[in-house]
């Protein structure tokens, strides 16, 4: 279920400097797949990930446990049901690609979703996974997002690998604003999401530019590219 906090920031969530840095991580990665097929948006929230994969081609099904949510997405032209993570009323095998971003944070039972993921993705299909990382970033933010953990590059790739999935890359997320969160992380509940200038907008989004020459270091987010085994 979202938040208040995730709430307040879906309006102008596409606008957002974190919200276009994850768009185009997506379709960078999702550009590696080749020809477009079935793909599954978990935790879809405002449905941006999912209209990403749509221009792409893709033929998309959203899914998000919140029903506001749920109707945003369908307001938009996304094909979105309300539905938990935990328990996926779709078939095995079913999607080429399964997207999903922010959510395992958001769940106690972050496994059993994970073995859902998996269940629903056809063999030799694709996941693209985010997560926060490091609990040493751990701050009232994380509980307005309704996030009940960050993850280890070491704990999210057991957490996949038990599930079922091979993980192919993890790839450091935001390098560049670690040391500010670090340093801001008591004082603030919302720095990642709080609406902003436009130019202080611009001046974020150049640290996705960093991230893709200091991948080596570590970042507050991780995209993981897995694949279920065939």
């Amino acid at each position: 279920m979202q938040t208040i906090e995730s709430r307040r920031v879906a309006p102008t969530a596409d606008e957002h400097w974190w919200a276009r840095a994850r768009r185009s991580v997506l379709l960078r990665e999702v550009g590696r797949l080749g020809s477009p097929g079935v793909a599954l948006d978990v935790g879809a929230g405002d449905g941006a990930a999912s209209r990403g994969l749509m221009s792409l081609g893709w033929d998309v099904t959203a899914i998000d446990a919140d029903p506001s949510a749920v109707a945003r997405c369908r307001a938009t032209g996304v094909d979105a049901y309300e539905a938990d993570a935990r328990w996926l009323p779709l078939p095995s095998d079913a999607f080429d690609l399964v997207t999903c971003f922010e959510t395992l944070a958001r769940i106690d039972e972050d496994d059993q979703a994970a073995h859902e993921l998996t269940r629903v993705l056809r063999p030799g299909g694709t996941a693209l996974i985010t997560v926060p990382h490091d609990m040493t970033l751990w701050s009232a933010h994380d509980l307005t997002l309704g996030r009940v953990r960050r993850y280890s590059r070491d704990a999210v790739t057991l957490l996949l690998t038990e599930a079922g999935l091979t993980v192919d890359a993890l790839i450091n997320l935001n390098t560049l604003l670690r040391p500010l969160i670090r340093l801001t992380r008591h004082r603030s509940a919302g720095f990642e999401h709080t609406p902003r200038h436009r130019t202080t907008n611009r001046a974020l989004a150049l640290t996705q530019y960093a991230d893709r020459h200091l991948r080596t270091l570590p970042g507050t987010a991780l995209l993981v590219r897995a694949h279920r085994p065939a």
